[in-house]
């Protein structure tokens, strides 16, 4: 039986990602895996989106300022240090057990790779404090070689690990991407996408569940972007029978 500890976006509010991973034995308090991940008998997944905070009072909490300003170079310089600090222990994380910590490409993490896009919050704030020409920092070479490398979606047999859904489309973060309602919209309106394409489970972030993981039995799939609401998802697989059997359940902490 392998287990996969799987957690949804971070947007960098990485204290409560290191708060989720100590809690599911997967990271120790000083920031290094575990023996079971180590072994491979856990397998982390974290499903994107590592970068910009999710609104203006988590820019200010991470900045340790009452008011954050995106038009700041000091703001945007402080926001983007504290992010570069938490990737680089998250980076360490992953290379003390790449057969075991696997990192899915957000669309946000895109966005800091290719500046393109300058996305944006519902509120209106924007994300530049990692685009050089809106006043922010260049990602240091060494995190940007590490973050192209993410993977667009981890597949385990039939069960599939993805930023966004189960569509290819969804996996490249373009005009089209942008311009669509679907990527946001799909769980809801079209959920039978995972059964169309041939899964037999699907685990997704991207879109915020306010109540925490949401788990569709039915059309067989979890939307994980949970960890405000302080929930990851657990998947224990079976190897052992064809096709793969697993079962899931969220896990608060």
């Amino acid at each position: 039986m392998h287990k996969f500890l799987a957690f949804g976006d971070v947007h960098a509010d990485f204290e409560t990602l290191w708060s989720a991973l100590r809690a599911a034995s997967c990271a120790d308090a000083h920031h290094r895996p575990t023996p079971p991940v180590h072994a491979g008998l856990f397998q982390v997944v974290l499903v994107g989106d590592l970068v910009h905070p999710k609104n203006e009072r988590e820019y200010a909490r991470l900045a340790g300022v009452a008011r954050f300003d995106p038009k700041d170079p000091d703001h945007l310089f402080l926001a983007a240090r504290e992010q570069i600090k938490q990737l680089d222990l998250l980076k360490a994380f992953q290379d003390a057990a790449p057969h075991a910590v696997h990192i899915i490409l957000g669309n946000h993490d895109d966005a800091v790779l290719n500046t393109t896009y300058v996305l944006g919050t519902s509120g209106g704030m924007v994300h530049t404090e990692f685009d050089p020409e809106h006043g922010g920092l260049v990602l240091p070479e060494h995190l940007r070689t590490w973050m192209q490398g993410f993977p667009r979606e981890i597949r385990v047999g039939r069960l599939q690990f993805a930023h966004v859904s189960p569509l290819p489309a969804h996996s490249h973060y373009d005009d089209l991407f942008y311009a669509d309602h679907s990527p946001k919209r799909w769980f809801r309106e079209t959920p039978e996408y995972v059964e169309m394409a041939g899964l037999s489970f699907g685990v997704y972030g991207h879109t915020q569940i306010d109540d925490g993981v949401l788990l569709d039995e039915e059309h067989h799939f979890a939307m994980i972007d949970a960890l405000h609401a302080r929930e990851y998802l657990e998947v224990l697989v079976d190897p052992e029978r064809q096709p793969l059997s697993h079962s899931v359940r969220a896990v608060p902490f």
